[in-house]
């Protein structure tokens, strides 16, 4: 077997973002200041560097390089370039809500870094090992982001929960995996694509994808594999919470795409029905148990697995209309997630989680503009037409009849009609209800959130409006990625 010197210029975001971390690192550990403003503003800038890094040199070529491990496209710069800018804007709402609760340090945002440079592996994995380092590398750190608030019981218990089921989880991925490497005696997807399509008794591929699918389905929170969502959403710190809820999805989606599409994409035909059910058992199960909950963090986390389920739907297209589809909702999702889970970091202060949906009464006459964000973002969740949410819905649900699966789109019409319950619920509480006397709600933080973050704020809801109006240029990013 010859050996090839690899280009390490393709890898060049992923070791950027690594030299930046060590940056970050380093200027944490001399830094005095309690604020940790330098360190902040070194992770916001070495992330939006990654995502110039990676458009700029993935966009338009198709390399292969590390010997098979590593690979370098269009879709791939998409992904990191989403990844990247979804982690900074998680990471922009986060510091007013962790000072007040002395838990603003280093820490945070290097367990942030290097869940990223988790999320870029596996944006690029050319092989099953690259791949299941990725996403090792993310899972602990996103494992220790959930624990990061070492003196609540509640994220304790989050974090012990998410860490059992994962590492279950990443079990049956890697019990999947070893069996496809049994049946192709390569790691290399392009290989193991090559040999799906010629074989004649695809058995013991067959079972590893259904492992392999299950692992992927555990990272997305689809149902019936969704047992950690609510639990870690609600009992994680808020902005933990908001960094689980963007960018991550978008490499839960990457390693859908690397691992089902590139590598077993030939095996679309068996997939599908494990697809169907997917999708199904996730929308159902998400809107239906989100009506019930009182809880706004845990009704988003329900609210969650039911957007899981339309991304199943447009798995379950097999065309790459459909994956595009995914994507382009996927990107949405973490728009409006971080849009939500941001505007309850802003209204809680020290002493006070704004968390119940009943905290979020007369917040229009409190705070009308961002009673307003709310509102954009429960009406893009809902897919009311003028907000991305809209888009997201229409593209998965024209690329599910396409593909012949009517009877799928209609049921997810008619989850979205449920989900619709829901969302406008909370528009009613912040709209019309009013608190008791003496109720403690959620007013303005004080010392409260930075004038700085309030303005994240509403350009992250204006993004939710602005891409519902304008959505042509992402979604022709998606496409395009795609190879549409």
């Amino acid at each position: 077997m010859s050996f090839e010197m690899p280009q390490f210029s393709l890898a060049l975001p992923e070791m950027w973002l690594l030299a930046a971390t060590c940056g970050v690192l380093l200027v944490d550990l001399f830094s005095r200041d309690p604020q940790r403003t330098l360190t902040f503003y070194l992770t916001q800038f070495s992330l939006l560097v990654t995502a110039a890094i990676a458009l700029g040199s993935h966009w338009g070529i198709a390399e292969i390089t590390f010997s098979g491990h590593y690979v370098a496209d269009s879709l791939s710069g998409v992904l990191k370039a989403a990844v990247a800018l979804l982690a900074a804007l998680a990471l922009a709402y986060t510091r007013p809500y962790l000072r007040p609760r002395g838990l603003l340090q280093g820490e945070f945002y290097l367990l942030a870094l290097f869940a990223t440079q988790g999320m870029l592996v596996i944006a690029s994995g050319g092989s099953l090992l690259s791949l299941y380092m990725g996403l090792e590398l993310l899972s602990l750190s996103l494992y220790a982001l959930v624990a990061y608030h070492r003196d609540s019981r509640q994220a304790a218990e989050a974090a012990m929960k998410y860490f059992v089921l994962g590492a279950l989880a990443s079990g049956i991925l890697l019990y999947g995996m070893s069996m496809v490497y049994g049946a192709t005696a390569s790691l290399e997807l392009a290989r193991i694509a090559e040999v799906a399509a010629q074989t004649d008794d695809p058995l013991l591929l067959l079972f590893g994808m259904t492992f392999m699918l299950v692992g992927v389905a555990f990272k997305l929170g689809a149902a019936p594999f969704h047992a950690w969502v609510p639990d870690v959403y609600q009992g994680a710190p808020t902005p933990v919470t908001l960094f689980l809820s963007t960018a991550p999805k978008v490499a839960a989606v990457a390693l859908f795409l690397r691992l089902l599409v590139d590598g077993l994409g030939p095996l679309h035909d068996q997939l599908q029905p494990m697809l169907l059910l997917l999708a199904v058992v996730s929308l159902l199960l998400g809107n239906l148990a989100a009506i019930v909950q009182t809880n706004f963090k845990r009704l988003l986390a329900y609210s969650a697995i039911a957007h899981a389920g339309f991304i199943m739907v447009g798995f379950s297209a097999g065309t790459d209309a459909g994956h595009a589809a995914a994507l382009f909702y996927t990107i949405a999702y973490g728009i409006m997630a971080a849009a939500a889970f941001g505007l309850l970091t802003v209204l809680s202060r020290s002493g006070f989680e704004a968390e119940e949906i009943a905290d979020l009464r007369g917040l229009n006459e409190r705070h009308p503009v961002y009673a307003g964000v709310l509102l954009l973002v429960m009406v893009s969740m809902t897919g009311i037409p003028g907000t991305i949410g809209f888009y997201a819905k229409y593209l998965v649900l024209k690329s599910a009849v396409e593909a012949g699966l009517i009877p799928l789109a209609i049921l997810a019409v008619v989850a979205a009609v449920i989900g619709a319950f829901y969302y406008l619920r909370v528009l009613k509480v912040a709209y019309f209800d009013r608190p008791a006397e003496g109720e403690q709600s959620a007013e303005l933080p004080r010392p409260g959130a930075s004038a700085a973050v309030r303005g994240v704020l509403l350009v992250n809801g204006a993004a939710v409006l602005v891409l519902g109006i304008f959505p042509e240029r992402l979604i022709a990013l998606c496409q395009a990625a795609l190879g549409l």
